[in-house]
């Protein structure tokens, strides 16, 4: 590794931004996994599967948030979209707090193709909805199981939705109608750790 010292003003050219603290590193950009090295993921761990497809999230934080959530609570792998959607950018690995490094992301041009094949390989696939599905904790996500979230808005597509093998939806008590994407990710994906902590069960 090699160091060197330069001005601040010189490091807030380098990073784009005065919000550096002093230090900025080069690393490599973000790699992205394929298909089938994120389906044998579950295998070399000996768990059911746990995998989140995101279908056109649009917002790089977003994307890093959900990675970061994904990753700490075990999930295996996540699936994104190659057109309209965001990537594996600088901003998306900044928000994931280095998630990316340990979490496979594969990009793959057909969301409910992918979808079709975890189906084959016996995962369920539970897509996320504002109304209209069940609640979390009434759907059995302690065994295989592919989480699915919709980008900013529109939330998942029709043609994705009816992919999907149950939807569900996380009840809101308050005056707003929605969660961002991000947050409704964390809640899901922490649903899916507690019912496995709860009810352990051997891998598929």
């Amino acid at each position: 590794m090699k160091i060197s010292y330069r001005t601040r003003d010189q490091l807030t050219a380098i990073a784009g931004t005065p919000h550096h603290q002093g230090v900025v590193a080069r690393v490599a950009g973000a790699e992205y996994a394929s298909i089938d090295d994120v389906l044998a993921v579950p295998g070399q761990r000996g768990e059911p599967a746990f995998f989140l497809a995101l279908d056109q999230i649009q917002d790089p934080r977003n994307l890093g948030a959900i990675l970061r959530s994904a990753e700490a609570t075990g999930a295996h792998g996540a699936i994104v979209p190659k057109h309209h959607a965001v990537g594996l950018t600088s901003a998306a690995a900044k928000s994931a707090m280095g998630a990316v490094e340990h979490l496979p992301v594969a990009r793959e041009t057909n969301i409910v193709q992918v979808l079709e094949i975890l189906k084959k390989q016996g995962v369920w696939i539970v897509g996320s909805t504002v109304h209209g599905g069940r609640a979390p904790w009434e759907v059995d996500l302690s065994g295989p199981v592919c989480l699915v979230l919709g980008g900013e808005g529109p939330g998942v597509r029709p043609l994705v939705a009816k992919s999907c093998d149950f939807l569900v939806s996380i009840p809101m008590r308050g005056k707003i109608g929605s969660l961002n994407v991000g947050a409704a990710a964390a809640i899901l994906c922490y649903e899916v750790e507690r019912q496995r902590m709860a009810k352990p069960v051997k891998s598929a």
